[in-house]
């Protein structure tokens, strides 16, 4: 039923029963009102280009030029934040070819990808759509009067979008500024010291202690030289003690001390 075709009674009657759906019904009744849901169930015909078991592409009945397609996701969302990310990445994709097709079938010199999103955006249809429109030089399509806006209106505008947008995505932009005694500073830089300093430090470290196990070694050598002399003397008095190669059990133990 066309709403402009009620009259104010029931146009009001209407409006109530909306306000009081949920919606998931309110999506139900805006996809048996949609003209664009009758299409790609095939009630209403329309000159397709492309279609897959997400979305369907239509030549635009009133183009804003020759060419303009109308891309359509199959399931009925009326903005784009309905819209699951993946069937928009997907859309997208397919965006992206139907724009190269159009620059190489029909020759224009650009595509103007556009979505009207919502009435006050110009939004006519209650069903989500991307218009993919084929350019050429001086054509007079989507021409906007230029306004300018002043220099704190547009900073302000920045910092409530920026902050805003890194609240919707979880990143924190938050600066804490502490004063901090002279103590307390030392005391982080000590805690916190640079990674240069670090890695400068790790080679002294091993190369000190290379240094002192090669002591170690030296002074052991030294020592076991000293006492190699008075051990040769032990062994030459063993051997002139020799009673021609018949060792007791304790002088070969002994070897092994």
């Amino acid at each position: 039923m066309d709403p402009q075709q009620l009259t104010p009674e029931q146009q009001k009657e209407m409006e109530e029963k909306l306000k009081n759906m949920s919606p998931e019904e309110l999506m139900e009744f805006q996809k048996q009102q949609c003209i664009f849901c009758q299409i790609i169930s095939g009630k209403i015909p329309a000159k397709k280009i492309y279609e897959d078991d997400k979305v369907l592409a239509i030549l635009d009945i009133n183009p804003a030029a020759k060419g303009h397609i109308l891309l359509l996701p199959k399931e009925h969302y009326a903005i784009m934040p309905q819209i699951p990310e993946k069937e928009v990445g997907e859309m997208f994709i397919v965006a992206k070819k139907m724009s190269k097709l159009l620059l190489k079938a029909i020759k224009v010199s650009g595509t103007n990808i556009f979505i009207a999103n919502g009435l006050v955006a110009g939004q006519k249809a209650q069903h989500f759509m991307i218009h993919i429109i084929p350019r050429k030089e001086d054509d007079g399509i989507l021409e906007v009067e230029e306004k300018l806006t002043d220099q704190e209106m547009r900073t302000k505008v920045k910092s409530l979008i920026e902050n805003k947008f890194n609240e919707l995505m979880g990143v924190k932009k938050e600066v804490l500024q502490v004063e901090s005694s002279d103590e307390e500073v030392k005391e982080v830089e000590e805690l916190e010291e640079p990674e240069e300093i670090k890695e400068t430090k790790k080679p002294a470290k091993k190369v000190k202690k290379k240094a002192v196990k090669k002591k170690g070694k030296r002074e052991n050598k030294e020592k076991v030289e000293e006492e190699k002399p008075e051990k040769e003397s032990d062994d030459k008095d063993d051997d002139d003690d020799d009673d021609g190669g018949n060792a007791s059990l304790d002088d070969i133990a002994n070897l092994f001390k």
